[in-house]
Order: C-alpha cells, then structure tokens, then sequence
C-alpha cells in the first residue's frame, strides 16, 4: 500500500467525532486508506446485494447485532442505516465508532445532513498525490505524473492506463451517472465528458456547450454538478474582494485529475502530451489540482481563485486558505524562464498587498531562481511543497 497522507487526519477525526465520512471518487484508495488506518474495525461493504438487502430490510438489528467500531463502505445504498447509526453513537457517546465511506458521494453526504449533522467528520480523499506518488515503486518525474495522474490501481499493477481509464470510465458511467440520465443520454454523457476535457483550464460556457451537444443549458449545468459531486471535475472561481460577488462569477473548470484529463484527450504517451497544443492547459491543471489535494489531505478546505480584471490582467492561481500567508502564482509550462512571466504578477500582488516571498513562477524548467519580485520555482519543487 502506497501511504496515504489523509490517514493522520482520519485518526484525528476518529479522536473526535463519533462518525468519520470519506468521500472522493471512485478507485481513489478509500476503502484501502480506512482498513488499513481502522484494523481493528469490523468492515462491511453494502455493495454487496446480499448484505445491502439486510441492511434495508432490519437496520435496527443490522446496527444493534454488530460491534461499535465498525466501517461501512458504500453506505449511501442503505440509507435507512443513517438514522440507527445516530441512535447508536448517541446512545454510545463515544469518538470514533462508526467509519462511513462512499462513492456516489451526493447521496452519501445528503444522507449525512439528514441523519448525522454535527455527528460526523468528513474527509475527501482525492486520488494519490503527486508527494505520494514519489513513495510508489514507480516514483514519476512531473511530466511522468501529470500523463499517469494519481489512480493507485495502475501504480499497484502495472496495467496499461488507457485500458485502467477506459474501464474507470465505463464503470463511472454505469454505476454513478445512470442512475441520474436515461440510456439515450449516457451515448450524449461520454461526448461531454470529453468536451469538457477540452474545455479544462477556460472558462466555463454553458451556452456555447449546451449548442455543441445539442442539449439544453439547464442540461449541461446539471451534468457539471454530477461530474463535481463525483470529484471528476471542479470550478475555479475568479477572485473578488466580495465572496458573494464571486460566487456570481464564471468560473474555470479543472480536473481532479490530469491522468483521466490526458485520456479523454487522447493522448497516451509522455512524447505525445510533451508536444500537445494543451500541454500549458493540462500543467496548469496539474499544479491548481495538486494544491486543492495539498490543503484537503491537511484535512482543510482549499479556498483557490483566478485574478482577472477589467483591464484583462490575470493571474492563474490565488491560494487564500490560509489567510495569514496568500499565494500568488503565474503558471508556465514552458522549460524556460523568461523575465516577462513575473510582471503581471507582480502588479496583481502589490495590488493584492500580497509580499514577495508569497509570489511565484511555476515552470517546468530545471532549478528554482531568487528575485526581488517574486519566486521561481520549478514544478517537481512546488509538487513536493518544499515552498517556505
């Protein structure tokens, strides 16, 4: 097992909390990451029909005839278990006896705020960063990284990843997407799916999607909502003095995760990506997306924007969650630094009352360099958060 860093988190919560929920998506290491941290929890999976039928016909007995560390992975199929594990853990009064997990994380969050409010921590365990993934046999450069994104089956096995993402895509559509279109529409979904991967890193046009699809806006805004309560997809908000203004705002869409990015783009190979036309769109996504995973595998929730004004200056990465220490940060994929990356950024920060030492120039270039202004800092520095 590769070690998961959400592990000190979720003993932390178990500490606290009578309930602990791990979303994210599928085959991001759940069930792994809470057998591993929780060995002496019984665990039960309720993807099982057999133990998913029991579960829903007698959740009285179902709670009441097992122990009280218990995990329970695929909750959201027996939602009726929600309102005995709170009679239970109430009863108890005790941190840390029931560890919930779940992929169609919509559901399982929505049968959280029924039943077990105030009663739960909740973690998000995206796929491996790429900190961990340097703790695999494999250790992928950067470049390597941002082909394979963080899946851990194809770090565990070895297996061709456009067979590992054309599967996770067939088993995402079938078991998380169905239930929410029609047959007819899931044909329609896959063509989304990519268009949205073309899309990765612009800002978002619903109208301009809805046209290409041939469905409806309203469609479209209800398909980005499925693919981000399912940890495939999220938005980048721009930056506003006013959060209830930016929240009105377009915003950019990114992927979780730049492996499945890559293969919905249908790019392969490390010499393909290096001279795709997206290849600044997907290093961008690569360093946005493994600073959302930095803050949540902290066990905190990123607060990450865009800069964009009226006189069209941007900046691609404001990261405000800890208020104390912003960051600003200009995104190249280019191998070599040139002294005009800075200058807008530059400009942005001292507006932004936003120091020096807090400014930065992601690359891909080798070493990291020092000026007044600002930090140069090569990717596979910034990956492994050496940033003081």
């Amino acid at each position: 097992m590769i070690p998961r860093l959400l592990a000190d988190q979720a003993r932390k919560l178990a500490g606290w909390f009578p309930v602990v929920s791990v979303t994210g998506p599928r085959q991001s290491g759940k069930s792994t990451l809470i057998r591993a941290t929780f060995p002496n929890y019984e665990y039960i999976n309720l993807e099982n029909p057999d133990i998913r039928r029991t579960a829903n016909e007698d959740p009285v007995g179902f709670i009441q005839n097992r122990p009280s560390k218990l995990i329970l992975d695929e909750a959201q199929y027996a939602p009726d278990l929600f309102s005995m594990i709170q009679v239970a853990s109430d009863e108890r009064n005790e941190p840390g006896q029931y560890i919930l997990s779940g992929s169609q994380n919509f559901l399982l969050l929505k049968n959280i705020k029924q039943s077990l409010a105030g009663r739960v921590g909740i973690l998000k365990l995206l796929p491996l960063s790429f900190a961990e993934a340097q703790k695999s046999e494999q250790k992928p450069s950067p470049d390597e990284f941002m082909l394979r994104g963080g899946y851990p089956r194809p770090y565990d096995t070895g297996m061709d990843l456009s067979a590992y993402f054309s599967s996770y895509i067939g088993s995402y559509l079938e078991r998380d997407v169905a239930d929410y279109l029609d047959v007819r529409d899931v044909s329609t979904f896959r063509t989304f799916l990519r268009l949205c991967a073309q899309n990765a890193g612009n800002l978002l046009n619903y109208t301009h999607m809805a046209s290409d699809l041939g469905v409806s806006f309203r469609t479209v805004k209800g398909w980005l909502s499925i693919l981000e309560s399912s940890y495939i997809t999220f938005p980048l908000l721009p930056y506003f003095k006013s959060a209830g203004k930016r929240l009105t705002k377009t915003p950019k869409l990114y992927f979780y995760d730049t492996g499945l990015l890559c293969h919905l783009l249908g790019i392969k190979t490390l010499p393909q990506l290096l001279i795709h036309p997206m290849l600044g769109a997907i290093f961008e996504n690569l360093i946005i997306a493994e600073t959302a995973k930095h803050h949540l595998n902290d066990g905190v929730e990123p607060e990450l924007c865009f800069y964009r004004d009226s006189s069209k200056r941007e900046v691609d990465l404001l990261d405000l969650t800890d208020s104390e220490h912003p960051l600003i940060a200009e995104i190249k994929s280019s191998q070599t630094y040139h002294g005009k990356y800075g200058a807008t950024l530059t400009e942005i920060g001292e507006a932004l009352d936003i120091g020096a030492e807090n400014r930065a120039v992601i690359y891909r270039g080798e070493g990291d360099i020092s000026t007044k202004q600002f930090k140069v800092l090569n990717g596979g520095a910034y990956l492994e958060f050496s940033r003081k």
